[in-house]
């Protein structure tokens, strides 16, 4: 059975635009829908899937994935009739009701929300197929919930989505049993934890719903004692487990409720104005930071104690949007409540579309089983005459394809042992926002000019963003706290952890202000070409870890073509590019 699963809502942006016409570009994130991608599975196996902004060049787009949905057809020898069904990561039909009790939320749900509209986009974009029938929405939640747990390999374990909004729910607890997903409690939008933390994001200058990630990288600069229990007051924490977050309320009306408006508002009252974008980062602003970040992890131990006991699970998945706040994850991890955890590695809404046709399979397909992933390695892969050609067509560089790939390794860890910056592509692209190994940007850890080398020169980025290490699987250990045993669980680049206290200063490159680092751990069976660089590597350092950061600048999307790579290899002016077998360099 070939299920394509589908994220985004392609004209949410775009119904804004045209209802709150003049506001700033900052405030149109502030909707559903974004994040479109497209998955492909088939008995229970991940054939493909990939972002529409691999194709597009537009950043974290909710346009309908055609690009990815046409990529998952070519990765799976499909035609679009040979579609037995296709998912959507969202399903408001039966929140209708809501949505009829005012003007605009009724244009809202029949110009964006509806089925219809989702089946009469894949019917204008392949309509050589019959689509009727074919087409499944499945509730927000359980998407992310399917997309974490059926991939977790666990047989049972306790499952935690949580994000801005799915529909009318902002967070999900539930209970994975085999092939089976049950649901304990939900917390609606109104008290969204996920925009809690983006409505402060959208006051420290930033996208809310975009740049979460920088808020949290800040946050270890601040002291969070100054402002925790002011912030703390925001939040009430209930006794079953849950939470309620009454400064919402004051969104009273609808423009507000669409910028958040009262909310920011209070927070000016409470905190002095807001940050203009790219104006300078106070201290203020780093304590604001640490303190939104200590509330968020205080309310998900709160959480996940109660509904650990309330259980007796000992495992745990995570999905949505708040997944990927790596250092909160951290702090779950060295909490001990859970013996195991799986973070879904696309957490945010990209992976619905791997969790819609997990979970539609598993309501279609008798024979459905779960299965542990590996990396997510579903993109698009190019071969050597693709990249062949991509070369002819630069007279701005130089190849050479070496005898072996041991050659290759030799040269590239020279070369990064001499401070070199290296562009990495090879294999099939990553799913999901986390740059693991086949679309990177590669650096001497050692170097404590090497962080600000690449921020301001390569990334064009700003300076207090970390970098993560990569490192060989059966020496993360010996760097990181990290279990001996549990190496596996960091593979997809998703906690911080400490840097032990005698690698700290030898690794200034991607150990950030607090003595951590986001580590991912390679293993030889899951990714052999980058394991064997990291070992060529530490023949010359004595270390076997890497600088590990996505090959791309600011403002653009992970590149997905040899061509991609090439033009953003020599706009960063990077030192070198491994391409496949061939090396490549600047003329």
């Amino acid at each position: 059975m070939n299920i394509i699963g589908i994220s985004g809502l392609h004209h949410s942006v775009g119904f804004k635009k045209r209802e709150f016409p003049g506001l700033p570009s900052r405030n149109y994130r502030i909707a559903q829908g974004f994040d479109s991608a497209a998955a492909l599975v088939n008995h229970g196996e991940v054939l493909a899937g990939a972002a529409e902004e691999r194709f597009t060049g537009d950043k974290a787009t909710g346009a309908f994935p055609v690009h990815a949905i046409r990529y998952c057809l070519q990765a799976g020898n499909l035609k679009p009739e040979q579609v037995d069904y296709v998912a959507h990561g969202f399903s408001y039909e039966p929140f209708k009701a809501f949505f009829d009790e005012e003007e605009y939320r009724r244009k809202q749900y029949a110009e964006v929300y509806s089925p219809e509209v989702q089946k009469g986009l894949i019917e204008q974009h392949f309509p050589s197929a019959n689509w009727d029938g074919k087409f499944v929405p499945v509730l927000h939640h359980l998407a992310h919930a399917a997309s974490a747990f059926f991939l977790s390999g666990f047989e049972e374990a306790l499952i935690m989505v949580s994000d801005g909004m799915g529909e009318v729910h902002s967070m999900t607890m539930a209970v994975g049993r085999g092939s089976d997903i049950q649901v304990l409690k939900q917390i609606p939008a109104l008290h969204s934890l996920g925009t809690f933390y983006g409505v402060f994001t959208l006051y420290l200058g930033f996208y809310m719903g975009l740049d979460e990630y920088k808020v949290m990288g800040l946050a270890p600069y601040g002291n969070p004692r100054r402002h925790y229990e002011r912030l703390m007051e925001f939040v009430r924490l209930k006794n079953d487990g849950t939470y309620a977050i009454p400064i919402f309320a004051r969104d009273q009306t609808l423009s507000e409720r669409e910028t958040h408006a009262g909310v920011m508002r209070f927070l000016v009252e409470q905190f002095g104005p807001a940050r203009e974008p790219d104006s300078e980062i106070t201290q203020d602003h780093k304590d604001i930071a640490a303190a939104l970040q200590a509330v968020l992890q205080t309310c998900q131990i709160h959480v996940l104690r109660h509904f650990r006991k309330e259980t007796g699970q000992s495992n745990l998945c995570l999905a949505g949007g708040v997944a990927l706040n790596c250092s909160a994850n951290g702090v779950i991890k060295r909490s001990r409540l859970f013996q195991n955890m799986f973070v879904q590695p696309a957490a945010g809404d990209d992976g619905t579309s791997l969790g819609a046709a997990l979970y539609t399979q598993r309501q279609l397909d008798a024979g459905f089983k779960p299965r542990r992933m590996s990396l997510p390695l579903w993109g698009p892969e190019f071969g050597e005459d693709e990249m062949k050609q991509a070369l002819s067509e630069r007279p701005d560089c130089k190849s050479a394809k070496y005898e072996s790939f041991d050659s290759v390794c030799q040269d590239i860890a020279t070369r990064l042992d001499q401070g070199q910056i290296v562009a990495w592509f090879q294999g099939r692209m990553e799913f999901g926002p986390r740059a693991l190994g086949s679309r990177s940007i590669l650096a001497d850890p050692r170097d404590p000019t090497m962080r600000d080398r690449i921020n301001q020169l390569v990334k064009k980025r700003e300076a207090f963003r970390p970098f993560a290490p990569v490192v060989a699987k059966e020496a993360a250990a010996r760097f990181f706290d990290i279990q001996t045993g549990e190496e596996d669980t960091y593979a997809h680049m998703l906690f911080v952890m400490p840097v032990r206290p005698a690698f700290r200063d030898k690794l200034p490159a991607i150990t950030h202000v607090d003595g951590s680092a986001r580590a991912q751990t390679v293993a030889r069976d899951h990714n052999p070409r980058l394991w064997q660089l990291l070992n060529e590597f530490e023949k010359r350092s004595g270390l076997p870890i890497l600088l590990n950061t996505s090959f791309n600048v600011k403002g653009q999307p992970i590149v997905c073509t040899p061509k991609e790579a090439l033009d953003t290899f020599l706009f960063a002016k990077l030192d070198v590019l491994v391409l496949g077998d061939y090396v490549v360099v600047p003329r």
